[in-house]
């Protein structure tokens, strides 16, 4: 059994990014345990001066909960062309980690409107910070805006096809390393 935890960029109550994670969840294979990380509104913002032992507790449970995982699935909103601040701080807790480096990592982009500014970012922060970008597995979902939810997503034949094929490529990139 492959663990892969799942990072959602947004902090929206019912969030586009964080229901296409769910709804992966659901049409997982058998062999891949998604784990959906709700701590990203609870991370303190990074400071440098605060990456000494004990790290905060959030921040702790942020890398423990990567540390964990064999992989990372991704689904990032963007914002003004951008990584959301709130998603660019819990990357910067995983910068200095011991346990980021060299993780596969897979990303969904859910924006129906050809967004691709924030995910070009987001390649190049997670490049920068050594992970292991699993390009297979790595693809545009298209979803409606804001307030799209899980069960509207799992009616979508064509959209459980696109997320069937995602963690169909993550399966077999996993079994490959």
């Amino acid at each position: 059994m492959r663990r892969v935890l799942c990072l959602s960029g947004s902090l929206r109550r019912i969030s586009t990014n964080t229901a296409v994670l769910q709804a992966a969840r659901q049409l997982a294979p058998a062999g891949l345990d998604l784990i959906l990380y709700e701590g990203l509104a609870t991370l303190p913002l990074f400071n440098p001066d605060d990456e000494i032992e004990p790290l905060p507790a959030p921040a702790q449970a942020l890398r423990t909960a990567v540390g964990a995982s064999d992989a990372l699935l991704i689904a990032c909103p963007e914002y003004a062309h951008g990584v959301p601040g709130a998603f660019k701080n819990l990357l910067d807790w995983l910068v200095g980690s011991l346990e980021f480096p060299g993780k596969p990592v897979a990303l969904l982009n859910a924006s129906g409107r050809g967004s691709h500014h924030a995910q070009d970012a987001l390649r190049e922060i997670l490049l920068t910070m050594s992970a292991q970008l699993l390009d297979e597995a790595c693809a545009t979902v298209p979803l409606p805006g804001a307030g799209c939810e899980v069960a509207a997503i799992l009616r979508d034949e064509a959209r459980c096809a696109e997320l069937r094929a995602v963690l169909a490529a993550l399966a077999a990139e996993l079994s490959g390393l």
